[in-house]
């Protein structure tokens, strides 16, 4: 019996045991789960605080700290998140991000939160911040333990950030003889001194009276001054003067003002370009810009814009007024930006624009012998110094509305070429042993066509000459010949040879310019072959393109790769004709310039050897219409090939077709020959 009684005093020990193990257990994991729990969410506090700093909501951090660490740092919520924002916005931060971010529980079951930053500011990239803080209960749910060394490593309550910035100076443009085409100058800006102005009617007087003289609106005028900075001995800026006129008016006053400016102007805006202050727009592009940063717009001031632009330099301090304690956190030297330096001639582009004068066209200028562009020119043209200070709706909608398109720019811009193709026609021709200068073809008549199949479609000529040679037929600018050759040297020879001059290929220039085109599907017709050999059919030629495949004749058949900015790595040269082909040409181009009915003519210059070639290009969907006419003309010394213009008039029929060409740009050729 007794050792029933122990054996069952033992199954009731060993069931007790059991029950009290797992009653211990049962508490044990209730410990150990809260814990992880209370673990995750600390670890979420502290993922939530810092989700908020990258995404730059700094008014929402109020709620993910804890009342007690707030009122610990003599903060309210709405403080901290103005701090945080005064801050940072004022050094421009961006592009936070967090790295390292651990969430650990110390011996006493402190939750301890670090985690790593990183930023970029206006000063560029800041070097990695590292904070660390607590994480404790506001009320039933855990959140971060704030305190002002969270906004920087080391800030205290009366701490403040500033920052300095050493402006970087804006890289000139210059010719290939230094001359600046666009650089920094000095201007006066009108502004006024509101506490000048006097009260009430006198105000209103004053204003309407600065608002004529200025040629400002009075609402633009009124606006400048409710702004809120703006206090009674303020200058507030309203106009930069670019005239030098400065008109007085009671309360109206000048400063001094650095500006990009452009010493040609309107001889070269299409290719300078103009600055201007960065738009949002271009800041989502470029998120290493800032707002109040001045950029390239348009033309080589945009292409080299990173180059000529440089970096700011500057320094961002926390400062403590009251101890006069300073801690630099970042430093930055200033880097001006670069000068680039074009193959441009200043005064040949200031000719040639006046030249042009009122006119809408184009000049370009080559050496052919080595690439260098020397002008490009486009007329009509806007002010480009307008533009960097600030040009009004109105004024800047007389630009857009223009049916001349003073914005586009002509020498990049494709046209049929018309005669002075022959040139090209004729060399390939040569080449091919199909041209030679003493074979005639007899020509009867002014109009030709090949036989009935062409139905209505005649060539047509000028100038009535039979027989008809190569020669002849530059110096006369015989279409008729050169639409027969055409058809002589066939579609493959011709399309074959005109690849030779870069035909369908993209130059390497820091503009934009569509490939030069042969034509849109194929020379797929026999009229098609015919007119593309004289310089009409569907061929598309920019006056670049022209100056360029036209340096092959000036150069011994060598096409040089053009080059417009002086550093740029250039293409090899091409050769597109035998030598012998090209001074066949060359020699023919003499004559027409000579030859009293050449129709060059006009371009002899006494003492010198000048080539040239005319042409004119009509412009109509269909024989039998009254098309527009452009006129060109190209020019070069033919014993010492140191230029090559090609110059191009819109709309010149019944003006003198490309005689008014030679007329308007024999001065730019003459400044060739002068010391």
């Amino acid at each position: 019996m007794r050792k029933k009684a122990a054996k069952k005093r033992t199954g009731w020990l060993i069931i007790g045991s059991i029950i009290v193990l797992l009653a211990v257990g049962s508490i044990l994991a209730y410990f150990y789960l809260n814990s992880r729990s209370e673990a995750k969410d600390a670890e979420a506090a502290g993922e939530a605080f810092t989700d908020l700093l990258v995404k730059e909501k700094y008014d929402q951090l109020g709620g993910m700290v804890t009342s007690k660490s707030l009122q610990d740092a003599g903060f309210t919520k709405a403080a901290m998140q103005e701090k945080y924002q005064t801050v940072y916005d004022g050094i421009g931060v961006k592009n936070l991000k967090v790295s390292n971010l651990k969430t650990t529980e110390d011996k006493d079951g402190r939750y301890q939160l670090s985690y790593d930053l990183d930023m970029e500011t206006s000063l560029g990239k800041l070097r990695t911040q590292k904070y660390q803080t607590t994480i404790s209960k506001d009320g039933d749910t855990l959140k971060v333990d704030w305190k002002p060394s969270l906004i920087f490593p080391g800030m205290v309550k009366d701490d403040k950030v500033r920052m300095t910035t050493d402006e970087a100076k804006r890289g000139d443009i210059v010719d290939r003889n230094g001359i600046p085409l666009a650089t920094i100058g000095q201007f006066k800006e009108a502004g006024v001194v509101p506490g000048k102005l006097g009260d009430g009617d006198e105000k209103t007087k004053n204003i309407q009276t600065i608002s004529e003289k200025l040629a400002i609106p009075v609402d633009d005028i009124n606006k400048a001054l409710d702004q809120k900075w703006v206090k009674a001995d303020s200058f507030v800026p309203l106009k930069t003067i670019l005239n030098n006129v400065m008109p007085e008016a009671t309360g109206l006053t000048y400063a001094q003002k650095e500006l990009r400016t452009y010493p040609l102007n309107e001889a070269a805006a299409h290719l300078i370009g103009y600055v201007g202050e960065v738009s949002a727009e271009d800041i989502e592009k470029n998120p290493a810009l800032n707002v109040g940063d001045v950029i390239g717009k348009t033309g080589l001031e945009r292409v080299y814009d990173k180059d000529l632009r440089g970096q700011n330099g500057g320094e961002i301090k926390i400062v403590n007024d009251a101890t006069n304690n300073a801690t630099t956190l970042q430093k930055v030297d200033r880097q001006d930006g670069k000068t680039i330096k074009l193959t441009l001639d200043a005064g040949i582009q200031k000719k040639a624009f006046d030249s042009l004068g009122s006119e809408t066209g184009a000049v370009t200028m080559i050496n052919p012998q080595n690439g260098d562009l020397l002008a490009l020119v486009s007329t009509p043209s806007y002010d480009a110094n307008q533009m960097t200070a600030g040009i009004s709706s109105e004024d800047y909608a007389k630009y857009n509305n223009d049916e001349r398109t003073p914005f586009l720019a002509r020498y990049a811009t494709r046209y049929a070429p018309g005669s002075t193709f022959k040139t090209i026609t004729a060399a390939i021709g040569l080449d091919d042993g199909i041209t030679t200068p003493d074979k005639t073809r007899s020509i009867e008549g002014l109009q030709w066509q090949k036989d009935s199949s062409w139905g209505n479609y005649f060539v047509t000529r000028v100038h009535e000459k039979n027989p008809v040679n190569m020669v002849d037929a530059l110096v006369y600018s015989d279409n008729i010949y050169f639409a027969q050759e055409g058809l002589e040297i066939g579609k493959d020879k011709l399309e074959a040879g005109l690849k030779k001059f870069d035909f369908g290929e993209e130059f390497d220039l820091p503009f934009t310019m569509e490939p030069a085109q042969i034509s849109n599907d194929g020379l797929n017709s026999e009229i098609l072959l015919a007119d593309t050999s004289y310089g009409q059919g569907e061929l598309l030629m920019s006056p670049v393109q022209q100056a360029v495949a036209y340096s092959a004749i000036a150069n011994k058949g060598q096409m040089p790769g053009p080059k417009l900015v002086d550093s740029a790595k250039q293409g090899d040269p091409k050769q597109a004709v035998k030598a012998s082909s090209a001074q066949t040409v060359s020699d023919a181009l003499k004559k027409t310039v000579s030859d009293p009915a050449g129709t060059a003519h006009g371009l002899q210059i006494a003492g010198h050897n000048v080539a040239a070639k005319t042409g004119t290009a009509e412009l109509k969907l269909k024989q039998g219409e009254d098309g527009k006419e452009n006129g060109f003309v190209y020019a070069y010394d033919a014993d010492t090939p140191n230029y090559l213009m090609v110059g191009m008039i819109e709309n010149v029929k019944g003006r003198g077709g490309s005689g008014l060409v030679i007329e308007k740009l024999k001065p730019v050729v003459e400044m060739m020959y002068q010391n």
